[in-house]
């Protein structure tokens, strides 16, 4: 199993990223794909999941209305659309296959003026 996470960097107040998370060594469609995210001195914490079929998301309270997580089962893709991005999202954002929990590497997010 083997996931990679892309796409953070470094944005300004109310802008906007999108993350992807390529798996590989697994047949992806079967099972269900989670974000988290760590900020510095914080706990790792859930952002959002979806179900293997895409049909079910679910979304922490502090992210609901900005973030949308998708997945492209043809292409072994997941991915966070965020948008209003404010300093309180900074973190390094993870992708995750909670069957057997298997993380990616990470990808850093900057939120700053």
């Amino acid at each position: 199993v083997q996931l990679v996470e892309s796409g953070g960097g470094l944005v300004q107040p109310g802008g906007s990223l999108r993350l992807s998370c390529a798996a590989s060594g697994f047949t992806f469609s079967r099972y269900a794909m989670s974000w988290y995210r760590q900020a510095p001195g914080k706990e790792r914490e859930l952002v959002a999941d979806i179900g293997s079929t895409g049909s079910i998301t679910n979304y922490a309270d502090s992210v609901k209305g900005r973030f949308t997580i998708s997945r492209d089962n043809a292409k072994n893709t997941v991915y966070l659309q965020m948008n209003s991005l404010k300093a309180e999202d900074t973190a390094v954002y993870y992708c995750r296959r909670q069957v057997g929990n298997f993380w990616g590497q990470g990808t850093q997010v900057t939120v700053s003026s």
